[in-house]
């Protein structure tokens, strides 16, 4: 309902507040966040296996789930899709996934841009980056000098692989049939189809969760697992003077990690560098609702796990085996 102008527009129109009282913000200093990001390589194993409904979710989730760490709410997104020729089919099936990738995300697609180039890609092939732009309000911000020593971190679950390491994951399986079914990892559905299996997009339970607590600043810190793993993006949280320790011992590590790494000799220090290994997203909670706050969580339709905690430091990230 805020989005103004027609479609097919040079530019997209996003009003940032209304006279509707449904929706208005009345935000007292409203901070504009912007972010963009794409979904890397994990497109050329779509282009493969012609699976072109998923990409889009990917691009909005990869976005939406970076802005969301620093308390902000999407509410506009853009794609910009680069092809070697445009099939209406195919970019209808690619677009479709961005619109419901912004349906789950809350968010307005109010532009974007397709580009033939047959110049740059080679035929069957595409690549796609997302922008998108959201408001947090100033005092809610969340940054890294917010976590303090004694708070509790907590994991959400990932869908799978999500949209990093695929040049990893490809070459792990690149003597595999992608299309086969190998009953160890999935007795159901194939490698390929495994291996798309969209990013999970954490918009909505954090943003309700957030929304519980107006004025107590219970959230000190997020982030969202992608290149560089648990240790090189939590790290991203952290001011200078506390560390983290995550306990590895605290969840299941998905069967299509196990699967990667047997089959393409990966050592482990690896695939947590690169992989998400089945965390997708963490909070770093005030200890005092650290309860609550997973009562929140699970009541969303979620599974938090408490991963570890902070600790008195210098800014790292500590993985560790057992308790």
């Amino acid at each position: 309902p805020r989005v103004l102008g027609e479609h097919g527009g040079f530019a997209g129109m996003f009003r940032l507040d209304s006279n509707e009282r449904i929706f208005n913000r009345n935000d007292k200093d409203p901070v504009l966040v912007a972010c963009t990001d794409g979904v890397g390589t994990k497109v050329k194993l779509a282009s493969e296996l012609k699976l072109y409904d998923t990409a889009g979710i990917d691009c909005v989730a990869m976005n939406g789930d970076d802005m969301i760490v620093q308390g902000a709410e999407p509410l506009i997104f853009l794609d910009y899709l680069g092809l070697h020729t445009q099939d209406p089919t195919t970019t209808a099936r690619i677009i479709s996934g961005v619109a419901k990738g912004c349906e789950i995300s809350n968010c307005a697609l109010i532009g974007g841009e397709c580009a033939e180039m047959p110049d740059i890609y080679r035929e069957g092939d595409f690549d796609m980056a997302g922008f998108a732009g959201g408001v947090v309000e100033l005092d809610r911000a969340i940054d890294p000098s917010r976590v303090e020593v004694g708070d509790v971190i907590i994991g959400l679950h990932a869908s799978g692989v999500h949209s990093n390491g695929f040049t990893l994951a490809r070459a792990a399986v690149k003597d595999l049939d992608v299309t086969a079914v190998y009953p160890e990892l999935d007795k159901k559905h194939s490698l390929g189809e495994v291996l798309l299996v969209p990013t999970r997009i954490y918009v909505e339970p954090i943003m309700k969760l957030l929304s519980q607590y107006k004025v107590k600043k219970v959230v000190s810190g997020m982030a969202h697992i992608t290149g560089g793993g648990i240790a090189g993006n939590l790290c991203r949280s952290l001011c200078d003077e506390v560390d983290a320790t995550v306990h590895l011992d605290r969840w299941d590590v998905p069967s299509v990690f196990t699967f990667l790494q047997h089959h393409g000799n990966i050592e482990t220090e690896e695939m947590f560098r690169v992989f998400n290994m089945g965390i997708g997203y963490i909070l770093i909670v005030r200890p005092s609702f650290a309860d609550s706050i997973t009562t929140h969580l699970q009541q969303l339709g979620e599974s938090p796990i408490v991963l570890g905690g902070i600790t008195t430091g210098t800014g790292k990230v500590h993985l560790v085996d057992g308790k």
